[in-house]
């Protein structure tokens, strides 16, 4: 038997002129020696952002370059927007931008074909098309393409061994992790829409159990959150509020703020937020969005209570320690009883029969 696990790489978009010129990748980014007195960013995805705040907080005069019309595309347009007015404060954030071209003027000595991670610095002229439909041409110093990530499934042999594939989806896999090969299985980011390093962990032990003991567990078992590394931090698991939307899901949303939360407020917490998702008429968690410090580190709590079946009555009846930050998680949930979730047709229908016996009772 064996696995396919060969990862992925950039990927390159076509911007007219970024295949003919020298630029950094996520692959080659903590390859720099120096900082590079300007840098360009091209996409504000998560990988872009995180990178495009430590390098304006190192000091490089920072621009970023997104051809949708906001912050992190995918994400809860809550946290995105929250997120954009720090992030507003330290660079320069084009959204809506057609980039034209993209010329690249080397320095004395050069690595040929590669881009500078050090002083003496080439030069960058980015051509671009504003939201508002100006021209202008932006110069730096270091170019970051940070438009997501493609599977590497090129040149491996899989076509002489019956595994299909493509360069957009990777691998194909059934939900077991098995390849249409059914001695060959793939996992981590050459078979998944989840590239993440936990993600890739945790489907690798999943399906070697399946490869060589036998057993049947499922990717879509996997409940993956994930997290976006940027001051505030914005962490997230399960299902959008625009997925459920897209899919008839009828659901009601909960939300706390950071700032009304007492740990929060003694530590000058002013942004940030945790919202939590349920089915309509239960307790049911079916998402969650955390934005603030450590957001990453609570959202594991809604992540073990959506993976286990705990809904939001246990989440809210569960004494969390004050003054903490998970205490906004708690009061989040408890949100559900404020808001009359305790009325559901099965409690209700208890309710009345408590009233009915009730009154037979005082009859008697």
């Amino acid at each position: 038997k064996a696995m396919v696990a060969t990862g992925a790489s950039a990927a390159v978009p076509p911007v007219p002129g970024l295949r003919s010129v020298p630029h950094l990748t996520n692959n080659d980014f903590f390859n720099l020696e120096e900082l590079p007195p300007r840098m360009c960013l091209i996409g504000a995805g998560p990988i872009g952002i995180e990178m495009a705040q430590t390098m304006a907080r190192f000091g490089s005069d920072v621009t970023i370059f997104e051809i949708a019309p906001q912050l992190l595309p995918r994400e809860d347009p809550d946290a995105a927007e929250c997120l954009r007015e720090q992030l507003e404060d330290e660079m320069a954030i084009h959204y809506s931008v057609k980039i034209n071209n993209m010329e690249y003027v080397p320095c004395e000595g050069a690595p040929e074909g590669r881009a500078c991670t050090k002083g003496p610095w080439g030069t960058y002229k980015v051509y671009v098309t504003l939201a508002d439909g100006t021209d202008e041409v932006f110069e730096c110093e270091a170019v970051l393409n940070a438009t997501g990530r493609v599977p590497n499934v090129c040149n491996l042999g899989l076509e002489a061994v019956g595994v299909e594939f493509d360069n957009r989806q990777g691998v194909h896999i059934d939900e077991c992790f098995q390849t249409t090969n059914p001695n060959i299985y793939a996992c981590g980011d050459v078979a998944s829409p989840f590239k993440f390093t936990h993600a890739a962990d945790w489907q690798a032990r999943t399906a070697i159990r399946n490869m060589f003991l036998g057993t049947k567990e499922k990717h879509d078992q996997i409940l993956t959150p994930w997290c976006t590394y940027t001051e505030p931090e914005i962490a997230h698991v399960g299902l959008y509020e625009k997925e459920m939307d897209d899919r008839g899901i009828k659901y009601v949303t909960y939300k706390r703020d950071l700032k009304d939360v007492d740990r929060c407020k003694c530590e000058g917490v002013k942004a940030g937020f945790v919202k939590i998702s349920a089915l309509e008429g239960t307790d049911e968690i079916l998402g969650a969005t955390i934005v603030g410090p450590n957001a990453g580190d609570m959202i594991s709590e809604i992540t073990i209570c959506m993976q286990h079946n705990i809904g939001l009555s246990s989440l809210a009846g569960t004494i969390h320690p004050y003054p903490t930050s998970a205490e906004a998680v708690r009061q989040c949930a408890a949100q559900f009883w404020q808001r009359g979730g305790l009325k559901t047709p099965a409690n209700l229908r208890v309710i009345q029969m408590l009233l009915e016996e009730n009154r037979s009772a005082s009859g008697n």
